[in-house]
């Protein structure tokens, strides 16, 4: 019966671990949304700095398990790239033994403040950004919650004669003693609590030095495989590259360490002789011995990943590039004819977010708010795909003709990209806003904004013919659609200063996220307009510096 019930606690705390990994995970890609791509990309872009980065993490979440699975999360949604990602999983592996090291001081003691202060700020503040890094602190909260229970139930067992016997019989097998401590660990989802144990039964004796240190090797395999396990799901094997490779630089450092247990042992008991230091120690020297290897060789072995779990071709997914041929490099003209037909799809993208938001304004579901985050993204990766496609060409093939047509394919993804980071980053917001505060807008507003949103999806098929035909006449027209969104602007301006003197706060509310949506269309027309109109207007010599017509 006894053993029922630990058995029961021990698959609750796992539970809570990864629930709480979780929530941690969601809280902070919600809490910076599309801009935790640029903030990676920038603090992540040199291995080193992703080194720190992921040992710092893990020292704060005390769980290189949970830095694992939301780097595996990042670089499978394309906010990491494999060689960054690798490095992370490095530093997560250090940071880990850090802990081992420091856990003398009873940090779990903050566990209830990280809940506390979380659950305020998710129940009582209302700006999105707060609310769901309260996420954050609760999922961290209840993460040190569950290690702590976790070590403790663990704990118990130590002196436990049944156990003594069983590692007294397998102490003379170091591969044994690496298999159960990688079951033990994969098992616990806690490297921690684990090194913890073989630390107290080293102390007491129950094992020999050169054991224990195989049983730490062990928890290192048995901490690797939980990523590679229940990473990112889906049908992808790229997403389980960071995972693989994490596993892999285990799997090699302990066969090297196996041979070498002997001398090892005597070298560290003989520097510190005190048992569970020494596992500490052990634990500590031999991940930063892995990290100092495998650093210079990172970009080699993601190349070597990339052969292993090459990307999925999924045909159906949309974000797929579907005319960008490498064949067609060799003649320039047709590999910009591929091109452009490419950066029209951008067109259809995002003109299928801005029908999902006047949608999903008018039936008031944040559902389809969502989904359009979701198109973002496509437009992010389309871009990306055509940029490298056109900077792939020879620019000794292009004459004067081709180089004018591929900048023009540039601008003109690049603003529509552009135009769709509004609707995600400004746009959204606003309207999620309105939802979530239960405003509701007047029967003149939200035709207005009906209107305004069709009046965008006509400037964009007309920007997308005009990317085709490159007509004077209709850039001209497409320009002049600046002043009616600027006369909407002034029109909404005038009519929220008259809420505001009548004193109705929530006709007010409802009136300013009128007056900033009316504001996030009027940029998304600019970067319409600029995509196509502005490179007519200005071969043509109709454009002033200005960019006035």
């Amino acid at each position: 019966m006894t053993l029922a019930i630990n058995l029961i606690d021990l698959a609750g705390f796992i539970a809570l671990l990864l629930w709480g990994t979780h929530m941690v995970q969601t809280g902070i890609q919600r809490a910076f949304g599309s801009k935790l791509r640029a903030i990676l990309g920038s603090a992540l872009r040199n291995r080193f700095r992703a080194f720190l980065a992921g040992m710092g993490v893990t020292a704060v979440l005390q769980s290189s398990t949970a830095t694992g699975l939301m780097t595996a999360g990042f670089a499978a949604g394309g906010f990491m790239g494999l060689v960054p990602a690798l490095a992370v999983m490095l530093g997560a592996n250090v940071g880990t033994t850090l802990i081992v090291q420091v856990l003398s001081f009873d940090v779990t003691l903050v566990a209830p403040a990280l809940v506390l202060i979380g659950m305020l700020m998710f129940r009582r503040d209302s700006r999105t950004q707060a609310h769901d890094l309260g996420r954050v602190f609760i999922g961290l909260g209840l993460m040190l919650l569950a290690l702590r229970h976790l070590l403790d139930l663990m704990t118990g067992y130590e002196s436990s004669p049944t156990l003594a016997a069983l590692l007294g019989l397998i102490s003379s097998s170091w591969l044994l003693d690496v298999c159960l401590a990688a079951a033990l660990t994969w098992a616990a989802h806690s490297s921690v609590a684990i090194v913890l144990l073989i630390m107290s039964l080293a102390t007491k004796g129950i094992v020999p030095p050169d054991a224990a240190f195989a049983l730490v090797l062990g928890a290192n395999i048995g901490t690797a495989i939980n990523p590679l396990i229940e990473g990112p799901a889906g049908d992808d094997p790229a997403a389980k590259r960071p995972a693989l490779g994490n596993l892999i630089g285990r799997l090699v450092g302990v066969a090297l360490a196996i041979g070498f247990l002997g001398p090892i042992s005597q070298f560290i008991m003989a520097i510190e002789p005190n048992k569970a230091r020494a596992v500490a120690d052990f634990h500590t020297l031999f991940n930063l011995a892995i990290a100092v290897v495998s650093l210079p060789l990172l970009t080699p072995f993601a190349s070597l990943l990339h052969r292993l779990l090459p990307d999925r071709a999924d045909p159906a997914d949309p974000a797929r590039p579907l005319y960008l041929d490498p064949a067609a490099k060799e003649t320039p003209i047709v590999a910009l004819g591929a091109a452009s037909r490419e950066a029209l799809r951008l067109a259809d993208v995002l003109e299928e977010m801005l029908l999902g938001v006047n949608a999903g304004l008018a039936k008031g579901d944040r559902r389809l708010l969502v989904e359009i985050r979701r198109r973002e993204d496509i437009l992010d990766k389309l871009n990306i795909a055509i940029k490298s496609y056109l900077t792939s060409l020879d620019p000794d093939e292009l004459n004067e003709t081709d180089q004018r047509r591929l900048n023009e394919i540039l601008t003109f993804t690049m603003n529509i990209e552009q135009a769709g980071d509004v609707v995600d980053r400004n746009f959204l917001p606003h309207a999620s806003k309105r939802l979530k505060r239960g405003l509701v807008f007047s029967h003149e507003e939200q035709n207005d904004l009906t209107a305004m949103i069709a009046r965008l999806a006509v400037n964009l098929k007309t920007a997308a013919s005009l990317f085709v035909t490159e007509d004077p006449r209709t850039a001209r027209l497409l320009v002049d659609e600046k002043a009616v969104f600027r006369d909407a602007e002034s029109k909404a301006t005038a009519s929220h200063f008259d809420r505001l003197r009548d004193s109705d706060l929530q006709t007010a509310q409802a009136s300013s996220i009128h007056l900033d949506l009316l504001r996030d269309m009027k940029l998304i027309n600019s970067y319409i307009v600029a995509a196509a109109a502005y490179p007519v207007l200005e071969r043509t010599g109709a454009l002033l510096p200005s960019r006035m017509t």
